[in-house]
């Protein structure tokens, strides 16, 4: 999940505080396939713990690809509540024991990039929607703008 500050005073609409990010906002809640296309996108409260998206993310995941077996997630989406929500395995990347400082992580650097790509439009730096819905939209839009990109220039 990426937090997403609030757009500052006077900005109406559903926010949370999440102490651990020290962020009051929302979160975004992200699902993507191995390349790191977008498939699916959640918005929340800040102060929604990692996990109760995880559990909305993959149950929406589950309607519309009944055939996704398998995800890899960090930390934050482990527990019986994540892997008990639906039929498709969970699995946790975890760090290396004895692990100091940053490592890049297998399969988490994908949804992580993703993340970055999408956090490069402007009007995704901070939450200055009302809705939920809008700011989701937004979301979508600019994945769905990194997605026509690939189309006129392919790897």
């Amino acid at each position: 999940a990426q937090a997403a500050r609030s757009g500052g005073v006077g900005v109406k609409g559903e926010r949370g505080y999440d102490p651990a990010r020290r962020v009051v906002g929302r979160k975004r809640h992200a699902l993507t396939d191995m390349d790191g296309r977008l498939l699916l996108a959640t918005v929340s409260t800040a102060d929604r713990h990692d996990s109760h998206g995880g559990v909305a993310l993959l149950q929406a995941s589950r309607r519309l690809w009944p055939f996704l077996a398998h995800c890899f997630a960090d930390q934050a989406y482990q527990g019986e509540r994540v892997g008990d929500a639906t039929a498709i395995t969970v699995e946790i990347v975890r760090p290396d024991k004895g692990q100091k400082g940053f490592a890049v992580q297998p399969r988490r650097w994908v949804i992580e990039r993703t993340l970055s790509w999408i956090a490069r439009c402007r009007r995704l730096a901070r939450d200055y929607e009302a809705t939920p819905s809008s700011a989701l939209a937004f979301f979508v839009l600019a994945a769905a703008m990194i997605l026509v990109r690939r189309l006129a220039h392919p790897l």
